[in-house]
């Protein structure tokens, strides 16, 4: 396995504690499935987005560890699909073409973020790169106020710092607090987002703000199926579903990497209760990210791809 180049690229989300939190740990909360060996991971990220490893590297990884099925699915950007299929040809696994967007269902209550994962996307699709073009636009734009904020801080920072840690992928928070550590404003990333980049600290900026159903047609449009992801992080959760199944929501992240086997089967019921597909995977980051994040360490059964790709409708692989 290729070694990352900065094993710190760590996701964080904008509340900052727990999901996103490092965490060394090679053993998952929970083993769900028993001793069946653990073939498809359908949560993972690359260095096109906030991941450690190359999509080659991510691919390989995935083939020395066993698994069959991997879905790549970086923040708003498809740009490490290509690399991907092509490895997996190598490696003998199937990819799964995917996506993590970013978006906001507002109602009476205030706003949640919601956060979709696009199976089986067309990863050449005009119109969702066009899309997803305009996302990565907007934290572009969000980075350079974040930089700004941070100035009339009395912190020199560029965005040119933190772009050079970007490289071809999208920006995000983490890499403009990999740009502080690098400058020794902060000792760690940890750190950053509690004093400066976090929800409430004095540099946060929010995100432009896109409503979960147009996500959804986004990515039914280009003939993917759309997944809620870690969908406990949500309050009202049965709210949101009334709202979003009829909008088009065809599935729930059931196996995520960090819950243990009683969360796993409560959402198992609430998935069969609305006739959602039951996927999962690790939201795997790079190696020792946290516990439960482990590339492959939730058991997902073969039968969550088998049910996306009827649902995408796409042929059978023979890769595996």
């Amino acid at each position: 396995m290729d070694k990352p180049d900065d094993p710190t690229a760590w996701s964080v989300t904008d509340a900052t504690p727990s999901r996103h939190d490092p965490q060394s740990s090679t053993e998952p909360p929970g083993r769900s499935g028993g001793d069946a060996p653990h073939l498809v991971d359908l949560h993972t990220h690359s260095t096109q987005s906030d991941g450690t490893l190359t999509p080659t590297a991510l691919v390989r990884a995935a083939a020395e560890r066993g698994l069959q099925v991997l879905s790549l699915t970086d923040h708003d950007t498809l740009s490490g699909i290509a690399e991907a299929t092509a490895a997996a040809q190598l490696f003998g696994i199937e990819v799964v073409p995917g996506v993590e967007m970013s978006s906001s269902a507002s109602d009476g209550n205030g706003n949640s973020s919601v956060h979709l994962l696009g199976y089986y996307v067309d990863y050449d699709n005009v119109d969702l790169r066009t899309e997803l073009a305009a996302f990565a636009l907007a934290r572009q734009t969000r980075m350079e106020r974040i930089t700004e904020k941070l100035n009339d801080l009395g912190l020199q920072i560029l965005p040119d710092d933190v772009l050079k840690l970007v490289g071809s992928g999208t920006v995000g928070r983490p890499h403009i607090a990999r740009a502080l550590v690098n400058l020794e404003y902060v000792s760690d990333l940890r750190e950053a987002f509690d004093r400066y980049l976090g929800r409430g600290a004095p540099a946060f900026v929010p995100r432009p703000k896109v409503e979960t159903e147009r996500c959804i047609q986004m990515i039914r449009r280009a003939g993917g199926v759309a997944v809620m992801a870690h969908p406990r992080d949500l309050e009202r959760l049965d709210d949101l579903l009334d709202r979003l199944v009829p909008a088009g929501l065809g599935g729930i992240e059931v196996y995520y990497g960090e819950y243990d086997d009683p969360t796993r089967q409560e959402l198992r019921r609430i998935a069969d209760r609305w006739e959602l597909i039951a996927t999962g995977g690790s939201d795997y980051h790079g190696p020792n990210f946290k516990m439960g994040r482990e590339l492959g360490s939730p058991f997902v059964p073969l039968d969550s791809v088998e049910h996306l790709r009827s649902a995408a409708n796409r042929p059978a692989s023979t890769s595996c």
